[in-house]
């Protein structure tokens, strides 16, 4: 079975740990399934503390949407810089296939691996025609795209769950997620490199 990096660093940080504060009662159950009851704690989800502060700060501060001439709900946000998508041409071009037949505007903050990663399989040019391909954007300039985009289409873990607590529908381009309950709830559908 193949496993999520991340999921990987959770099981060995959290056999070695002490002090365990899980965000969800599932996580609770999946440390109880692993062995570990002593020292764990159900504390709630520090990311959501984080997005409902840092939300308030960025909607006063940024300029993103007017810089980028849009309208809330009129474009789709799209992240993409896992390894398993840009370092694989199918998947990528796949990706690319997909994000070039969207009926909309497409906004693209581009990672420089993934740049990088389109140039070298000759995937940029067409991509650039397609889709507003902008630099990357800071922390509150990305929270007030994910708050008023469309829909998300990403392959991070941080901005599903981000697009979770905006309530933005969000299409996941992984074969499986570490926030499942994203999936249970029908605000994230997972499609892998599916171009479909």
């Amino acid at each position: 079975m193949q496993r999520i990096p991340e999921e990987i660093n959770r099981v060995l940080t959290d056999h070695c740990s002490d002090l365990l504060f899980c965000p969800t009662e599932r996580a609770v159950e999946n440390l109880k399934k692993e062995g570990i009851t002593e020292g764990v704690y159900l504390t709630g989800d520090v990311m959501v503390d984080a997005v409902k502060q840092n939300i308030t700060i960025a909607e006063r501060v940024s300029t993103v949407l007017n810089d980028l001439n849009v309208k809330p709900k009129d474009y789709y946000l799209v992240t993409v810089h896992r390894a398993e998508n840009t370092d694989n041409m199918n998947r990528l071009r796949n990706i690319v296939d997909a994000l070039c037949e969207v009926n909309g505007n497409v906004i693209f903050p581009c990672h420089p691996r993934t740049e990088k990663a389109l140039k070298k399989f000759g995937l940029w040019d067409k991509l650039k025609r397609n889709v507003n391909v902008i630099k990357p954007v800071g922390y509150l300039d990305m929270l007030v795209l994910e708050k008023n985009a469309k829909k998300i289409i990403t392959d991070l873990g941080g901005v599903q769950k981000e697009a979770y607590i905006f309530k933005v529908p969000c299409i996941t381009l992984r074969d499986r997620t570490e926030w499942i309950e994203t999936v249970e709830d029908g605000w994230n559908i997972l499609v892998g490199a599916n171009s479909e």
